[in-house]
């Protein structure tokens, strides 16, 4: 099993800078299939020998090769995050079987990509949502047609009560949002409960520290939402099915 975790954490680099690329491109409207990737400052072409995830950012001191120019350390923070999330998919799904796997690896890959044009950008790109709940869709119906019922029903609920957020918070809550939980549902069906209300609990523990920081000028400021219900899909994930067996063995057994 070591050797397995290590190869699928070493995808898991790969895939992280493709995320990164993704990520990048599509809120500019770049084509993610075609063209080689380029330094944003002076748009020379980066070299394969310099474009190793994570590798060639620590050997290149985080600057471009040919300028000098500062890398953001947003491509290898993604790359070393989506290794471990690849790993830790891995170790915790295996014995579930290699279509869950599939399933965990493709969510946190859409989940990577999502926080960072969120926190770049502050939209949560329609396409790669597309793809998400399509890859979701394939890989249930092809390998778990018994689940399907399930992920849709808990997208649909899971979306719809975000809806209502949104429609009662406008400022709070955005459509990408919304549509970001139905997906999630799709992915982890019943476990998207716990998901969401950690992201709400995780989302909430930063809108108080910065109100006691800053006072009310915090309520100014737009803090994205999308990473904390990455974060919390990520945990409902790895542990999603367990807390909500905790919870109705707790409080509905008996």
């Amino acid at each position: 099993m070591a050797a397995a975790t290590v190869a699928i954490a070493l995808l898991g680099l790969l895939i992280g800078s493709f995320a990164g690329v993704v990520a990048h491109r599509i809120p500019i409207g770049e084509s993610i299939m075609t063209g080689r990737s380029r330094c944003d400052s002076c748009g020379a072409q980066v070299a394969a020998y310099d474009n190793i995830p994570l590798v060639s950012w620590l050997l290149l001191r985080g600057r471009c090769r040919h300028c000098g120019a500062s890398i953001p350390a947003r491509y290898p923070l993604i790359e070393a995050g989506l290794g471990a999330a690849f790993a830790l998919t891995y170790l915790v799904l295996e014995d579930q079987g290699t279509a869950e796997v599939v399933l965990g690896l493709v969510f946190v890959t859409m989940l990577a990509i999502i926080t960072l044009t969120d926190l770049e950008d502050r939209i949560i790109p329609n396409a790669v949502l597309l793809a998400g709940a399509g890859a979701a869709l394939v890989i249930t119906v092809g390998f778990q047609s018994g689940e399907l019922g399930e992920r849709l029903i808990a997208g649909a609920v899971a979306g719809g009560l975000l809806l209502l957020v949104a429609l009662a918070y406008p400022r709070g809550m955005g459509m990408g949002d919304v549509k970001l939980t139905g997906v999630m549902g799709l992915f982890l069906g019943s476990a998207v409960a716990p998901a969401v209300l950690i992201g709400f609990l995780t989302g909430s523990i930063l809108g108080v520290t910065l109100i006691a920081m800053h006072g009310a000028e915090a309520r100014k400021q737009a803090v994205p939402f999308g990473p904390f219900l990455a974060l919390g899909g990520l945990i409902g994930l790895l542990a999603g099915d367990e807390i909500v067996d905790w919870y109705v063995n707790a409080f509905f057994s008996g």
